[in-house]
Order: structure tokens, then sequence, then C-alpha cells
């Protein structure tokens, strides 16, 4: 069960932020943790772009110097605020992820990162699926998020940062295999790898091109 400072954390950018920074040490920064789920990956100019559970636009601002058509989405009034200020050069939708309101086969790539967690097992498998609609064919889902460390010195760490800051969903997502959830909606060449201890996961998700 998380702590009063998850509800700060939301409330105030600068303690998210703080948090942030803190726990992206474990890759070399914030920086790097923020550009993880893109290595490998080409995106241009005309690349179609959707940054889904955008919040403040962490990830947005470094993807909009990429590509000329980025579309962000949150459900938080407050966080779609945010990130227009950030990164005006995206196209804002407040909507919740597991009802994305666009057209199918509209996106390049799909990413989201350290968002999934936040979701019960019913939400993640509908978003999991409206991701899998939105793609083209061909199309990479891209994600960064919570995985059961492989080096048990990183447990108590993990264990410490969820007490503090997450929920039950997050030790739920600990417990999925999300390369074969993945699988399972359609996708295929579930690409996963493993930083900080095996804490993290790093997921490239494609859409079969037929």
């Amino acid at each position: 069960m998380a702590t009063v400072l998850r509800a700060w954390s939301y409330r105030y950018q600068w303690i998210y932020d703080t948090v942030s920074a803190i726990a992206s040490l474990a890759v070399g920064g914030e920086e790097r943790f923020r550009r993880l789920p893109f290595q490998g990956l080409e995106i241009t100019p005309e690349t179609r772009v959707l940054d889904l559970c955008c919040g403040a636009a962490p990830v947005t601002q470094i993807l909009v110097q990429q590509s000329e058509q980025v579309t962000a989405l949150d459900a938080s009034p407050q966080a779609i605020a945010r990130a227009q200020a950030r990164a005006p050069q995206a196209t804002y939708v407040e909507a919740f992820a597991e009802q994305i309101p666009l057209p199918d086969a509209q996106f390049d790539l799909v990413h989201t990162s350290a968002a999934l967690h936040e979701m019960k097992p019913e939400q993640l498998q509908q978003i999991l699926q409206e991701v899998y609609r939105v793609l083209r064919p061909g199309g990479v889902f891209a994600l960064v998020d919570f995985h059961p460390p492989t080096n048990p010195l990183f447990w108590p760490g993990v264990a410490m940062f969820l007490w503090l800051f997450e929920t039950e969903t997050a030790w739920q997502l600990l417990r999925t295999d999300l390369a074969t959830t993945l699988q399972a909606v359609g996708f295929e060449q579930c690409d996963r790898t493993l930083y900080a201890g095996g804490s993290l996961q790093v997921v490239q998700a494609y859409k079969p091109n037929s």
C-alpha cells in the first residue's frame, strides 16, 4: 500500500521530478531512462507517434525533437496542461488509455513509460488491445516498466519504492509476464531487455504486417 508520498508526488510536480531523477540513477540518469524504449528504433520527422499516458511530457518533449507527428494522451487535465507547457509541438488528447478515441492503424510507434503498473489486470488487457488497434501493421509498441529483479540486491530498494509510492497494481505487474501477455493480444517479436539488476524491463513489441 502506498503512503501519502504517492499523493504528494502527483500533486506537486517537483516531488515527482525529484523521485524520478533519483530512481533513474540506476540506469545512468533520467535522460537515458527516458530514451531506453527507443534504442534501435528509427524515429524520423514523418514517424507517427502516440505517447500514451504522457503525464507532464517527460518523454513527449524528447519525441517532438525527432518527429513532427506526435500525439500525447493522458486522462488527467492537470497533466495535459503541464505537458502542453513543456512540449507545445505535440497534439494532446485527454482520454483514458483503455478507450483511445483515435482511428485504427494510425501510428507507427506507441510508447508508454512507467504507466502500465498503475493499471488493474482488466485495464491492462484493454490498453494492450487498444494499442494493437491504433498501431499500423508493422508498427511497434515500446515500453518501460517494473520487472521482478533478477539481482537479489535490488529487491529491498524496489520493495521500498513500491511501498512508498505505488499500489497493489505494481505488485500485480511484477507477477505478469508482459511479453507473453502481448503475444496473446497478437503482437510478435516481443523483445525484452532488462536493466537495473532486472528491476526494469524495456519491451519492443511489433504488430504483424498482415
